[in-house]
Formats: structure tokens, sequence, C-alpha cells
């Protein structure tokens, strides 16, 4: 692999995501919401090289990730890679190559993340709250559980009454209940000529890609991970 950062620092964003600051090589550049393929630099891990999206913004220093680890015992179709991130140390490192995605801002419009899924947002809606330009947009973001939530305050400080969270197995005041599904979309949804920005669950993608396309929304308005 072209690129080895030393981690900086390690620390946990929710229950089972880590946050991991890694040296910047010099000259190292991407687009907010690309992705890179991580290795570890550990004898048997070089090869096991894994898709993960950079958080920071793209002046940054540094370099940031944030990680949602599968523990193998819970998770068997996983290869054990995040579990191994989870135990990793700052002045461990990393291998990793050049960016890649297709997740690229086009213009305000709604992004719809479940879970994990909200990462290749992070540097994107940073970037456009340094800039000022985050109005215009929307944040609907669906999870299992409050503590589920990545950077629930960020957020909410980024997006105020933009920003919709919503939880499928627990009910709680200031949290909506349920997936985002057709009848979500349509009580929340006023316009289907703007751009829509997709990630999460394989699934989930793909039934949220069909009801927008049911609903009126332009193919060539959505915006998702190929």
């Amino acid at each position: 692999m072209k690129n080895k950062g030393r981690i900086l620092f390690t620390g946990f964003v929710t229950h089972d995501v880590m946050r991991f600051i890694v040296e910047k090589p010099e000259g190292f550049e991407f687009t907010p919401g690309q992705a890179t393929e991580v290795a570890i630099a550990k004898d048997g891990w070089e090869d096991k090289k894994r898709p993960f999206t950079f958080t920071s913004l793209a002046d940054d220093e540094v370099l940031e990730f944030i990680i949602k680890g599968y523990p193998v015992k819970d998770n068997p179709e996983h290869s054990g890679m995040t579990e191994k991130l989870h135990t990793l140390k700052p002045g461990d490192e990393l291998l990793f190559d050049d960016p890649w995605g297709t997740i690229e801002y086009k213009g305000p419009g709604v992004f719809i993340a479940g879970g994990a899924g909200i990462t290749p947002f992070i540097a994107i809606i940073r970037d456009l709250k340094v800039k000022n330009k985050l109005k215009g947009n929307k944040l609907f973001f669906s999870n299992k559980t409050a503590k589920d939530i990545i950077l629930e305050k960020e957020l909410r400080e980024a997006f105020g009454d933009e920003l919709l969270l919503t939880l499928t197995r627990e009910k709680l005041p200031g949290y909506s209940n349920g997936r985002i599904n057709k009848n979500f979309l349509g009580k929340y949804v006023k316009r289907y000529d703007q751009n829509f920005y997709v990630c999460g669950p394989k699934k989930m993608v793909e039934d949220i890609k069909k009801i927008l396309d049911s609903l009126g929304a332009s193919s060539d308005s959505l915006v998702f991970e190929e």
C-alpha cells in the first residue's frame, strides 16, 4: 500500500465506535466524502485491507477515521479487521491507499444515513459548516438506540431543527421512532426536486433508492456509494 501513518490518538465516540487520529503523509489530498483502503502494519494484517472514510477536513494537518467495531463472535460474516483496529494504540501504524469514492456534495438536499453510514457524510458536513454553506440541507439519521448515535452533539449543533434522529428499537422523547421508509419520507420530505445523499446498510440503501424513485426523485439527484 502506498501510504503509512502512525496513530496519534484513539478514543471511543460511542460504546462501539472509535476515533483514530493518524499522521497525514506529506502532500496527501482527498475530497470530503472520499474513502481509502486501510490495513494494519502488523504481521498477518498487512493484506487485510478494508474501506474506511476520512472524517477529517481536507486541509487538516492529520487524518481522522471514525470506525465501528464488529466483534467476530457476534458478526461471523466480518473478517475481524475492525475488532483488531479497536485494540490499536498510539504508536501503531496504519497502511492506506490513495483516496477514492463516489459520494460527493452536489448542492443542498437531504442526507439520509443509517448507523455507521453517517461516516462518509461527516467530512462533507464539517466542510459545509466551516464554509457557512450548510443552510438548505437536512439530515435524517437512523439508529437502533440513542447510545448508537455517532457524534450526536456535533450533528445537533450543525443542523439544529434540520436534523431528525429516528430510533428503530427505542422510544425516547426528542427522537422519532421507526425506520426511514416510504411513510417516513412522505411525512418529512416536501420536495423531491432536490439532491438526496444516501448511505447505510446495503438493504437500507437499496430500499430508499426505490422509494425515492417511486416518489418522483430523479436518479441524477441520488448520491450513494457505488
